[in-house]
Formats: structure tokens, sequence, C-alpha cells
């Protein structure tokens, strides 16, 4: 299994997003994210978020969520952070699920994120990242605020590659403070033995003599 990427649904969530833009200072943000999440028909989307953070990505998420039917959640650290969010939310006519808690003490309890957005200039978002448990379809990560990120301390391939999930691609886009966005696949799984077992088979016409190969 894997993501599918579905253009409609992802052009119906930018519309939508766009009308909601007068909410956030940032719409670049909540465009790209939304049509992003329901273009790849994710069903389970988990963010981190702290008191002071953009809302942007926030309302591009719920957005998406609307035209996925999956389920968006919410990481805050306090319950400052929840009543601030909540009502920044509210305001757009969202009604999102919040969890109060450490994001690295609650990513074990949740099962197959298949859409990951945390904020670089949080405490270690990278840890956060390695301890995501993704879905058995992929998932694409996203770090928010990487302008002010340290580059050289940072790389996809040591959060993601971990036997399950291999890193297929990376691009960093000049969205807001910076978005750093990672496709990521699973390895292994029966698509990946079968085609791990076949075979170049040589054959002969033997009218022409012309020599062939055929993969099984």
């Amino acid at each position: 299994m894997k993501l599918v990427w579905c253009p409609e649904t992802a052009a119906k969530a930018y519309i939508d997003t766009v009308e909601l833009c007068g909410v956030c200072n940032d719409s670049g943000i909540a465009e790209l994210v939304s049509s992003m999440a329901a273009g790849w028909n994710v069903s389970f989307i988990v963010e981190a978020w702290s008191h002071g953070g953009g809302t942007a990505a926030s309302i591009g998420l719920a957005v998406a969520c609307r035209h996925t039917n999956g389920r968006h959640v919410c990481i805050v650290p306090d319950e400052r952070s929840r009543l601030e969010y909540v009502k920044v939310l509210e305001v757009a006519g969202m009604s999102p699920e919040v969890i109060v808690g450490e994001p690295e003490e609650l990513m074990s309890e949740l099962n197959g994120i298949d859409f990951l957005v945390v904020d670089s200039q949080q405490n270690r978002f990278s840890r956060v990242l390695k301890l995501a448990k993704l879905s058995n379809k992929g998932a694409v990560m996203v770090c928010k605020n990487t302008n002010s990120r340290s580059a050289s301390s940072f790389s996809w391939r040591n959060v993601v590659d971990d036997g399950s999930h291999r890193l297929i691609r990376s691009n960093f886009l000049p969205v807001g403070e910076g978005l750093d966005i990672a496709h990521i696949g699973t390895c292994g799984g029966n698509s990946s033995s079968s085609e791990g077992k076949r075979r170049w088979i040589k054959h002969v016409n033997r009218r022409t003599g012309e020599e062939f190969a055929i993969r099984k």
C-alpha cells in the first residue's frame, strides 16, 4: 500500500483554504499544507504546536481533514497553549482534537500517522519525528520555521530510515519562515519482496536467431 495523489481533492482543499485566508497572517503555508494533505488523501494528521506559534498550517490541515474525512490531532505542551490554539481554530470554524502533553511521550500512543507537522523552533523536534509511528502506506513529514534551524544538525535520513520506512525525497520551500518537506515510503512488504525475486531470462527467436530478454 502507498499514498495515492488525488489532484481533484487537492484543488478543492486549496480553494476552501483560500476562502479562510483572512483569519491567518501567512496564507501561503495554509494553502500549501492543505492541498498536500488533501491531495495525498491522508487519514491521520498530527501536529505539534505550542503557545506563540503560527496557526496558518493548522487551519490548512483542518480544512484538508474535511475533504478526506480524516483525523486531525494537535499536541500542545500545556493548558495555555491549548486554549490559544482552540480559540484561533474556532474563529475559523474548526473544532480541533487537542491533546495536552509532551509530544515525545505521546507519539507512542498515536499509530498510523500519514501526515506530521512539527516546528523546528521547538526543542527536540527531530526526536518527535523519529518517534512517530507512521502509516504502513508511507507518510509526509513537514518541518516549519526551518530558516531558523541549524541545517548542519538535522538530517531526514537520521530520523526516518529505521528499517520499516525510508526517505524517498525531501524538498525545502521558501514559504513563510521555511518549510522542509519529506516524503516517506515503506520498506519490505509483499510488493517489494516479489520485486526482489524477479529476474531477467534470455530467449532466442528460433526463426530469426534474435536474442531478447524478459523479466519474470
